[in-house]
């Protein structure tokens, strides 16, 4: 995945009203949800989610296999 599509997918997910909880599936196997819009930080194609317990999973476009939920009808904004 490049880095552009990377920022752009999840800055979607991230402003999607109402927010809707998705999943990331890494190369690796690991996968987390991102239950929280304010839990996500995405910039320059790096992103850190903060976890429940305040436990940091940081991932870039690399890293990432897929996303993981409806965007349908969803605007790039």
């Amino acid at each position: 995945m490049e880095a552009e599509n990377f920022d752009r997918i999840l800055k979607t997910f991230k402003n999607r009203k109402p927010y809707q909880p998705f999943t990331v599936a890494l190369v690796n196997g690991d996968r987390f949800e991102v239950d929280h819009p304010d839990a996500l930080v995405v910039r320059d194609g790096v992103a850190v989610y903060i976890g429940a317990g305040g436990v940091p999973v940081l991932f870039d476009y690399e890293g990432v296999a897929q996303f993981i939920g409806d965007l349908m009808g969803q605007s790039d904004s």
